[in-house]
């Protein structure tokens, strides 16, 4: 979320991989980080994205707390072609119910960090039910194959997650 308000498609929290500037995108306007990126391929805010593409489907990272809010609003209308996720359960959780109150089609969602602790533990522990419990709200699951040494993508936990209708993606590795 740039310091406007504008919930903006950016990967980093900051510029300095991409520009070299150590400012966060909270501290540019959309005006100035649109003119920034201009001469690096440009710039597209979620809501631009989301109206110039209309049959395309978005997964959103919410990376910000502040930008929870503000996404939630604008995908509310786009429900249907948008996969909300965060690595914090509290962000998603914002941004759902914020697109819940802006009325449309509720996004997808995919769980965040505590919950993929909940259920690693509900499948090691094999109870079915506590896997349906954690997974209750969720539709995809999307991971790393290994969290440092701990295996995250195990057909254990994929045969759970499809049990529940629940997808699976991988992240690159």
């Amino acid at each position: 979320l740039t310091r406007d308000g504008v919930a903006v498609l950016f990967h980093d929290d900051d510029l300095t991989r991409v520009t070299g500037d150590p400012r966060t995108l909270a501290e540019v306007t959309s005006t100035e980080l649109e003119s920034i990126m201009s001469d690096r391929g440009g710039l597209i805010d979620v809501a631009q994205a989301l109206e110039a593409f209309p049959t395309l489907r978005f997964n959103l990272d919410i990376k910000a707390a502040a930008a929870a809010e503000t996404v939630g609003r604008l995908v509310a209308p786009h429900g249907e072609r948008v996969l909300v996720t965060s690595f914090s359960d509290k962000r998603r959780m914002q941004a759902l119910e914020a697109a819940s109150r802006a009325g449309g089609e509720r996004p997808a969602t995919s769980a965040g960090t505590a919950t993929m602790a909940r259920l690693l533990a509900a499948v090691a522990l094999g109870s079915d039910r506590a896997v349906r419990r954690v997974l209750a709200g969720v539709d995809a699951l999307q991971i790393p194959e290994r969290y440092g040494r701990v295996r995250v993508l195990t057909p254990r936990l994929t045969r759970a997650a499809h049990r529940h209708g629940v997808e699976v993606h991988v992240w690159t590795v």
